[in-house]
């Protein structure tokens, strides 16, 4: 390589965000350690990075099961800039694909379609395919619509070195876990159990594969993803961001909640009961066979790298944060319900006030990061520390995201024990002497 070409590969946009020295201060424990650079929420180049290490790296909820819970339902969805579609096959697993023909690389499925028969079909030159991703036609195949008269020629049966079989869909690795369908772009992916970590088994009386959508909502966020994650992970913002929540999520109920895997954790434990603001009651029944544990707990996971799992007696809240800008999210949020819950007009009353009250919490939220996102972007801010007490999720989190820009990523190791209090017992902490302002 010649010095001008080297000199050139030195100094490509992004470089810095794959060295380990732009992360030391945040790999310092977490009574040390600083957020991550702000670049990483403002860079057009890390996120460009970060599309590669982290999103095309890494195993990536997609949707939800019970969207795909018949032969033939699709989802078509974006993951690192590639156009996947995942598919439900007859034999009850699921497939997924590049959306992409390989006649002339035309797309095969459009952003909403949910609905393929017994083939997929290109609308460009008709070339079709199974649902296992087979070419079954290129065009003279039943139902390709060509005059009698002009089939011949169309017929692909002399053209020479060609096979159907070697002309299949390109697929891309896929997996279901809970109320979760997951994709990983990579070649040879390590399995979805080594990143989910020991959350299943966490989660197991929860049966979370059994949950259906009572609702959706999507939201425009004008701050980066990491923003909007972080905010979840930590509490300490309730009592100034969220009077309504608080009421329900007492500080003093939270406890850590992590083991080992790729994510992180806390939970509400016990809820408090629902106040005039609203609350997570919101009058559906609990399902059948929790602990006494798991009944009177609130449980909330972020799922490396974009997704929260909101886990309670009654009901599921998912929030799915895609990056379409380092400055823009696109959230999707899925509120589930089980069919132990009951059905009927009462029940849509509740499930429509559960809805209200995640909304006004969400809303919340999504001003307050909204004005860090404007601060990073018009400050010469240059990071800051974290409150070990509050935002040692947070810390974990970061780290995750630095250990894949850098290449080496791992599975953190959990907390000795299952769910440790944040606040001893006999001095919870008090917000009545906070100042106002």
């Amino acid at each position: 390589m010649s010095d001008h070409a080297q000199s050139r590969h030195a100094s490509r946009p992004g470089d810095a965000f794959t060295r380990e020295e732009t992360y030391a201060a945040t790999r310092r424990p977490v009574e040390l350690a600083q957020t991550l650079t702000p670049e990483a929420y403002t860079s057009d180049a890390f996120l460009a990075v970060e599309r590669e290490r982290v999103f095309a790296a890494s195993w990536n909820v997609v949707g939800l099961t019970a969207e795909l819970r018949s032969p033939g339902d699709v989802l078509v969805v974006e993951v690192a800039g590639r156009s996947v579609f995942v598919v439900r096959h007859q034999d009850g697993g699921l497939r997924a694909f590049y959306n992409v023909c390989r006649h002339r690389g035309t797309q095969l499925l459009e952003a909403g379609e949910r609905r393929v028969k017994r083939f997929i079909r290109c609308p460009y030159h008709s070339w079709a395919y199974d649902l296992n991703g087979r070419c079954i036609g290129t065009p003279l195949f039943t139902g390709s619509d060509i005059p009698p008269d002009q089939r011949a020629a169309f017929d692909m049966e002399g053209v020479k070195a060609f096979d159907r079989a070697d002309h299949g869909l390109l697929r891309v690795a896929v997996d279901e876990w809970g109320p979760f369908v997951f994709v990983h772009l990579g070649a040879d992916p390590p399995p979805l159990a080594e990143q989910l970590g020991d959350l299943p088994e966490r989660t197991a009386g929860y049966r979370l594969d059994e949950w259906e959508i009572a609702r959706v909502k999507d939201y425009e966020i004008a701050a980066n993803y990491k923003l909007v994650g972080e905010n979840f992970m930590e509490y300490y913002h309730l009592p100034w961001v969220h009077p309504g929540l608080v009421k329900v999520s007492p500080i003093e109920a939270h406890h850590r909640w992590q083991g080992p895997g790729m994510y992180a954790g806390f939970c509400t434990s016990p809820i408090a009961a629902d106040t005039a603001d609203g609350g997570w009651g919101g009058g559906l029944a609990p399902i059948e066979g929790l602990s006494e544990d798991d009944g009177q707990s609130a449980r909330f996971a972020w799922l490396f790298p974009n997704v929260a799992l909101n886990v309670l007696p009654n009901h599921l809240f998912v929030m799915h944060a895609r990056p379409l800008s380092p400055r823009l999210t696109r959230e999707r949020t899925y509120l589930l319900t089980h069919p132990d819950s009951g059905s009927g007009p009462e029940q849509e009353r509740s499930v429509d006030e559960l809805l209200r009250f995640w909304d006004a919490v969400n809303r919340e939220d999504i001003g307050i990061v909204e004005r860090v996102q404007a601060g990073l972007d018009t400050t010469p801010f240059p990071g800051g520390r974290l409150c070990y007490r509050f935002e040692e999720p947070v810390h974990r989190f970061q780290n995750m995201v630095a250990d894949h820009m850098v290449g080496a990523p791992r599975v953190p190791p959990g907390d000795p024990v299952e769910s440790a209090p944040m606040f001893p017992a006999a001095s919870p902490p008090s917000v009545a002497h906070l100042p106002d302002s």
